[in-house]
């Protein structure tokens, strides 16, 4: 269930709440708890009183037989348990790798046959269960004993802990806490803890959520020494959840009723997370997701009804910047070369600079998994290979290409086309005629400052963002990021230019002519003055430049 569908389904409360459930009364932390698994079991959850580390292995053992349609010999658990679930060599970085990347273990049964063994099946996710399962019990050594409040299993493995504190309480209180089992007790006894992808922190009015942030930085030690291992989780990188519309939904029963959805929670564990090469996991925001899902969307239906080639078929993405464009369009380029009769996936940009710096922060996510090139005939030759399925280039290579070659193979190919800041590339012939030469196309463009009839230029070949790529598929503004939070605050300083060193002061004179004064030749002279005299300096730029030969400090780009 979409983000879209599941805010429908929400309900208001008896107490006088909006139909996110804010305005609840007073809760106790137990209250709240008890509330939440209540919640839960409505969305579908089994709950299940396991409170020790035996309990849970033998669920798992009951749950993953399940999903692989098999009961495990006491032989072959030990194996596969011992080797891949549990391995003591192994860290938090290893266990996300099998959640995010690596799956399916062979396992070589008793009869000497071979078994692919899957902890989640990210094919058809209605084939794993979820149970939710309270108050943990773990204990790190003789002196140290925890109680988790509430965690969630999918096939039997942790995969979300949820840290609650009692209405009133900041739920950075709740972050902490999540902070001081990871460093001294999720790593005790066989370790399952360590699978946890996401963290949920609430007081009951406000919830957020975030990933089991993993950096090289882990000592990778034995499990007696773990406690002493740095972690990188930061609450800044905390999410709130919003529904399609960007419209926050803070209190704890809207935010059980949509996030904690079966099929959504299971698509944001399976689709949306994304581990980086540098070992960092990643999980989507809000927007983000209602983006990716909007273009997967459009290219199912436009596929499904013929309409491919056209700009019925494509859409645009209005998300501001510094939102994460990037993390958004790999993760939607990654996704669509996953869809059925997709053969490439074109990432088009329209400064050659920017081709290497794509392509370099497409590498931090997945080490590779993009081809770029340097001339048009690497990109001639990357065209016509089949297991080229991402490609970077820019709009001007592009456009070469098809000049020399009238018909190519990949002009009849299902391509999706994805061109980022497209209100710069829709100008011009290049951009109509990459349209005219592919012939089944998807064709979608991110962009910041989108072109509307009003501030579209009249000798333009396409006037506006939508008439080159289709309707708007999602938009996630300035207005909005501020709101979340997510943009740097400007930093001003106070310079008074109306102060003038001979200036004569009369106290018969009550006031003075301020707008004469501000707008005077000599105030904006000053002013002028100050800008070019202090801009490095408060730019942190001090006339340094980097090895791409980009100029060092700040810039109103963020990423």
């Amino acid at each position: 269930m979409s983000p879209q569908n599941t805010a429908r389904i929400l309900s208001t409360s008896a107490e006088g709440a909006d139909e996110y459930g804010q305005g609840k009364r007073y809760q106790s932390e137990q209250e709240l708890e008890a509330e939440f698994i209540k919640l839960l079991g409505a969305n579908g959850y089994e709950y299940l009183s396991v409170t020790d580390e035996p309990s849970l292995v033998r669920n798992l053992r009951s749950r993953l037989g399940r999903l692989n349609g098999m009961i495990f010999s006491d032989k072959e658990w030990d194996q596969f348990f011992g080797h891949y679930i549990a391995n003591n060599n192994e860290s938090i970085e290893d266990k996300t790798t099998k959640v995010q990347e690596d799956h399916i273990y062979c396992l070589t049964r008793e009869d000497g046959t071979k078994k692919n063994v899957r902890i989640l099946d990210k094919t058809n996710l209605h084939n794993n269960s979820v149970q939710v399962i309270n108050q943990y019990e773990s204990s790190a050594s003789a002196s140290h004993h925890y109680r988790y409040d509430v965690t969630i299993l999918v096939n039997g493995l942790p995969m979300v802990h949820v840290e609650l504190k009692r209405r009133g309480v900041k739920i950075r209180e709740a972050f902490n806490q999540i902070d001081r089992y990871q460093r001294e007790s999720f790593w005790s006894g066989s370790g399952l803890f360590e699978y946890v992808q996401l963290f949920v922190i609430s007081n009951g009015t406000n919830t957020k959520y975030y990933s089991n942030t993993v950096r090289n930085d882990h000592i990778k030690e034995q499990k007696s020494q773990r406690k002493s291992r740095k972690t990188s989780n930061s609450f800044e990188f905390t999410n709130w959840w919003t529904d399609a519309g960007n419209k926050r939904i803070p209190d704890l029963e809207g935010f059980t009723k949509s996030f904690f959805a079966k099929d959504c929670l299971l698509e944001i564990l399976t689709k949306y997370c994304v581990f980086t090469s540098e070992k960092l996991l990643l999980v989507m925001r809000p927007y983000q997701i209602n983006a990716t899902k909007g273009i997967l969307d459009r290219i199912a239906v436009s596929t499904n009804h013929n309409k491919l080639g056209t700009t019925e078929a494509g859409g645009y993405v209005w998300h501001t910047t510094g939102s994460g464009k990037t993390l958004t369009s790999f993760k939607t380029a990654q996704l669509a070369c996953g869809l059925p009769g997709v053969d490439k996936v074109l990432f088009i940009v329209d400064r050659k600079d920017l081709d290497y710096q794509t392509m370099r922060e497409y590498d931090k996510f997945q080490k590779g998994c993009a081809n770029s090139n340097t001339s048009t005939a690497v990109l001639t030759k990357q065209l016509g290979d089949p297991n080229a399925k991402i490609i970077i280039t820019t709009i001007q290579k592009m456009a070469r290409f098809i000049k020399s070659h009238h018909d190519h193979p990949v002009y009849h190919s299902h391509v999706v086309l994805i061109f980022d800041e497209c209100h710069r590339s829709q100008f011009g012939s290049m951009h109509k005629n990459i349209k005219k030469s592919f012939k089944k196309f998807n064709i979608f463009g991110f962009t910041g400052t989108p072109i509307f009839p009003t501030n579209s230029a009249d000798d333009s070949h396409l006037h506006t963002t939508e008439q080159a790529f289709g309707i708007r598929l999602h938009a996630y503004t300035i207005v909005d990021a501020i709101h979340d939070e997510n943009v740097l605050p400007l930093k001003i300083d106070f310079v008074n230019t109306l102060k003038m060193k001979d200036q004569i002061q009369d106290y018969k004179v009550s006031a003075i002519d301020q707008q004469s004064a501000a707008l005077s030749p000599e105030r904006i002279s000053i002013i002028t003055d100050y800008i070019l005299r202090n801009f490095y300096k408060k730019t942190k730029r001090l006339g340094q430049h980097s090895a791409e030969g980009q100029s060092k400090g700040f810039n109103p780009c963020l990423r």
